[in-house]
């Protein structure tokens, strides 16, 4: 979207005394300097950065984010979970089926998520590999391209 057609933001911020670009910026510097820290490597901000994704401009930030989020949701979560049951009087029997049934679909789909979980894997290697080539040559022929200008420039 370029700068000419991007429409105007949801909400706005005037009153007196109020610096939005300032209240903006220190936003951002919070966001990127917990970001570099580590917090924000969470599966379920991952879950929320693929909803984000599409607005990042840059290729490059694109791709970053990108593989970062790849990264965290690539694992199927095969372990167990806590069974919650709010039906009081049959919680105790309900939640003895629930863990029966969820032991005898365990059993029955364990292989085919620890295949998915590779399959996962060696799909997020072939992205990095093609985005890590692709790099490469985009600087290489960059780098020819400013050799040529400047050939051509003399």
């Amino acid at each position: 979207m370029n700068e000419q057609t991007e429409t105007p933001p949801a909400i706005t911020i005037g009153a007196d005394g109020v610096d939005v670009h300032r209240i903006e910026r220190e936003i951002l510097e919070a966001v990127a300097a917990k970001r570099a820290r580590g917090e924000y490597d969470d599966a379920a901000v991952a879950r929320a950065e693929r909803n984000n994704i599409l607005a990042l401009k840059d290729d490059k930030e694109f791709m970053e984010r990108y593989l970062a989020c790849l990264r965290q949701i690539v694992p199927v979560d095969i372990n167990d979970f806590e069974i919650v049951e709010r039906r009081s009087r049959l919680a105790p029997l309900l939640k003895a089926l629930k863990r029966t049934i969820w032991k005898l679909l365990k059993f029955y789909t364990y292989r085919l998520w620890s295949q998915q979980n590779q399959t996962n894997g060696v799909l997020l290697a072939a992205i990095e590999i093609m985005d890590r080539r692709h790099g490469a040559e985009v600087a290489a022929l960059r780098a020819r391209i400013e050799a040529l200008e400047r050939a051509s420039a003399k």
